[in-house]
């Protein structure tokens, strides 16, 4: 069955009512598009925005998005037209794409003046950010979680991954634009704490203090947008994105790799060997879920829903693992089950998909192995040819179980959506 958003952007439309002028109806567009396609949402959909906006004013609009600009042709009574505009996808807002595709919506169906929704859209644009206490909160809600998730032992590791970082990143917000300098400077904080902490001995588990601040910082809404545009054959755009992700990453490795040197200390081989029960693993679970709603700007009466799927995928991947399953398996099965229940509900809500399906599975991540495989390619980098064949043996082993997970992963949230759409 074809979801909402679809039936809405391939459904016959009505006749044009409104009237403006080309030059404020190419405004309007690439306003509101970039509203949307600027904290989140799929390039279909933003694509999909634009056609609606201008056959609503009796033109044809064609949006061209890159990963740098906004690009519009309207073709109409009085000619052709063309304008762009300069945005970059690299928020995640679920807050702002909500109330941009409801202005988009109130202009479709005229019910709101094209003056009155310009300042609608202005205002929704310059929305502050999820205020700085609440953003510390909700990051040490979440690192915590997971540490749980991850089979933390001591009360002292909950501790230390609480949400220094996301002041960091808070501060570092008001004296740079730069995409990649937050997330190398949290990741750097959190490899120092983690090697101070194991070359004190404080009785902490060095992996998880680690590992669970920099998991936050994974930019999993990146990664899924770019591969439903690679699938959608949009490969500029896609490439774009995912190219923008990996180097997050790279960033994120980067820091967390300095900070643990600063600190004294290597990666950590492995995550604690502690085994959670059903029960609070789905707990900690549906925290960790809460918190990345809460990142992502998320509205507290849409929060419960990202919660109980979450909840119920952790269950899922933790009763397959414990039949025999394998780690990829698990998580394509509890995955596929995130994109089946989200593909609905993103569509209803006006929710990004990408993000909220993100947050239900973020634990999922193999932030471990990828943190593995990058100490482990610096380390041969430094031997050279006197590396020895275990290091490269273990390094090919994690890359290839990491990109197992998430390809697994990818598949299986955006194949129910990719499957609705049809």
């Amino acid at each position: 069955m074809a979801n909402v958003a679809e039936q809405r952007a391939h459904a016959p439309e009505p006749e044009a009512t409104l009237t403006a002028s080309a030059a404020e109806v190419m405004e309007l567009i690439l306003q509101a598009t970039a509203v949307i396609f600027a904290n989140g949402e799929t390039t279909e959909q933003t694509v999909a925005a634009a056609r609606q906006i201008g056959h609503a004013f009796g033109y044809r609009a064609t949006l061209i998005p890159r990963w740098d600009q906004l690009a519009v042709r309207l073709d109409g009574p009085d000619g052709v037209h063309h304008d762009v505009l300069a945005v970059a996808p690299a928020g995640i807002d679920m807050n702002k794409v909500l109330l941009g595709e409801g202005a988009i919506d109130a202009l479709r169906e005229h019910t709101v003046p094209v003056e009155a929704l310009r300042s609608r859209l202005a205002r929704i644009a310059s929305l502050p950010p999820v205020a700085p206490g609440r953003f510390v909160l909700t990051a040490a809600i979440g690192a915590a979680a997971l540490a749980v998730v991850y089979g933390a032992g001591h009360l002292a590791t909950l501790g230390l991954v609480a949400g220094t970082g996301a002041l960091v990143r808070r501060g570092l917000a008001k004296v740079s634009s730069n995409l990649f300098v937050q997330p190398f400077c949290a990741a750097f904080l959190a490899g120092l704490i983690a090697g101070i902490a194991g070359q004190f001995q404080l009785g902490v588990e060095p992996a998880l203090v680690a590992l669970c601040p920099c998991m936050l910082l994974v930019p999993g809404p990146h990664f899924l947008n770019g591969l439903i545009d690679l699938v959608r054959a949009r490969v500029a755009i896609g490439a774009s994105r995912i190219a923008f992700a990996l180097l997050v990453a790279a960033a994120i490795s980067a820091g967390l790799l300095l900070g643990l040197s600063a600190g004294g200390a290597s990666f950590p081989v492995s995550l604690p060997s502690r085994r959670l029960g059903l029960p609070l693993d789905v707990i900690a679970a549906g925290f960790a879920v809460s918190a990345y709603g809460r990142f992502y700007s998320m509205r507290w009466r849409h929060l419960a829903i990202p919660i109980a799927i979450g909840m119920i995928a952790h269950g899922l991947r933790w009763s397959a693992i414990s039949l025999g399953a394998t780690a990829a398996s698990a998580a394509f099965l509890a995955c596929l089950f995130v994109g089946v229940i989200v593909t609905s509900v993103a569509n209803r809500l006006r929710l990004p998909y990408a993000a909220l399906s993100f947050a239900a599975v973020v634990s999922f991540i193999p932030g471990v192995f990828l943190f593995r495989v990058t100490a482990g390619m610096v380390q041969i980098a430094q031997l050279g040819d006197t590396a020895s064949p275990t290091l490269v043996s273990m390094v090919a082993g994690d890359g290839a179980t990491a990109i197992l997970i998430l390809v697994a992963m990818g598949c299986g949230l955006i194949a129910p959506k990719l499957v609705a759409q049809r």
